[in-house]
């Protein structure tokens, strides 16, 4: 006989099940609003940077390509952001294989204008989530590069020199085999010694001219690089203070010490009366010297020099005389 059991309605169903809410929207892929957009002039040229946006407005990583628009447009009073867009002179050749981007295009029907300078980004369907900062930027008659530019070594670095009329200067270096120069010196002279400049590196130096105030970041083209190696063919400073005392059996010389930071030491020369100088030791030291080689009744003159670690000596200190009695 066949037997049938009734299952509680609870056993015949599991709490394993999860609610299927609603589905999602597909992702929109806009990409973000560039809120980094910068401007300045560079010669005859105007020069826009910005770094692309790496994500959407939904925090998308960007993988698919973009389009970059950039509008420059008069900066009207009052300004009205639809009135510049219409009016604005649109470039949309705008490079997006690498961030950020720097962007020049032709400065010379906006020169005496003050724009407005902004950037729109486009996702793949032509999305955008509209424009970046705007930046206004006064363009001015294009500032002429320096000319006549020097190198030289001295003993303090290396000293460039140039002639121009910019109020301000900027000054590049590159040194041996580096890609690109670096800016090293802002200044508003037409020459500058280069203090960190090493004896036996190759350094390239370039200068630019350039303008600022208000909305005007203007600059020159950079000038052609001058080469030089610079060595050290400077000696020290002479050694100042030297000053003999007679003491029991020597004769003591004590001078000022000598501040350059490559000294090696000193050479003190003596000489007898009215005789020549003559080196008589090197101390590497303090600046002091016991002369001990001395005879009653005699006088002795001296001088002493500074050398450094290249071999160059200073002239001789002014000389002191001292006799033994």
């Amino acid at each position: 006989m066949s037997r049938f059991f009734l299952l509680p309605a609870a056993a015949l169903f599991t709490c394993s099940c999860a609610y299927i809410g609603e589905p999602l929207p597909p992702a929109r892929y806009v990409p973000q609003r560039v809120a980094d957009l910068s401007a300045f002039q560079q010669g005859v040229r105007i020069v826009a940077q910005f770094a692309l946006p790496s994500h959407t407005t939904e925090n998308l990583e960007i993988t698919k390509p973009m389009r970059v628009e950039l509008r420059v447009g008069s900066a009207a009073t009052p300004f009205q952001t639809e009135d510049w867009e219409a009016a604005s002179k649109s470039f949309d050749d705008i490079p997006t294989d690498r961030s950020p981007v720097k962007y020049s295009l032709p400065a010379a029907e906006w020169i005496g204008r003050d724009v407005v300078i902004g950037v729109k980004v486009f996702s793949e369907n032509g999305r955008t989530a509209g424009w970046s900062n705007l930046v206004t930027l006064s363009v001015v008659e294009p500032l002429a590069p320096p000319i006549d530019v020097e190198v030289a070594a001295v003993a303090a670095g290396v000293r460039i020199t140039w002639s121009g009329t910019a109020p301000h200067y900027r000054i590049y270096r590159r040194a041996g085999k580096d890609a690109s120069a670096l800016p090293i010196q802002e200044i508003d002279l037409s020459t500058f010694i280069d203090p960190s400049a090493e004896y036996g590196t190759k350094y390239y130096y370039s200068v630019e001219a350039y303008r600022t105030g208000g909305d005007i970041h203007a600059s020159s083209e950079r000038s052609a690089e001058v080469e030089i190696t610079p060595e050290d063919k400077f000696p020290p400073p002479v050694p100042a203070g030297l000053a003999a005392v007679v003491s029991t059996g020597s004769i003591e010389l004590v001078w000022e010490p000598s501040a350059a930071p490559d000294l090696a030491g000193y050479r003190i020369y003596r000489a007898l009366a009215a005789g020549s100088f003559e080196k008589l030791a090197e101390t590497h030291e303090t600046p002091s010297y016991s002369d001990a080689k001395i005879e009653s009744g005699k006088t002795y003159r001296y001088a002493v020099t500074a050398f450094d670690k290249a071999g160059n000596e200073s002239a001789m200190s002014a000389p002191v005389a001292a006799t033994v009695h």
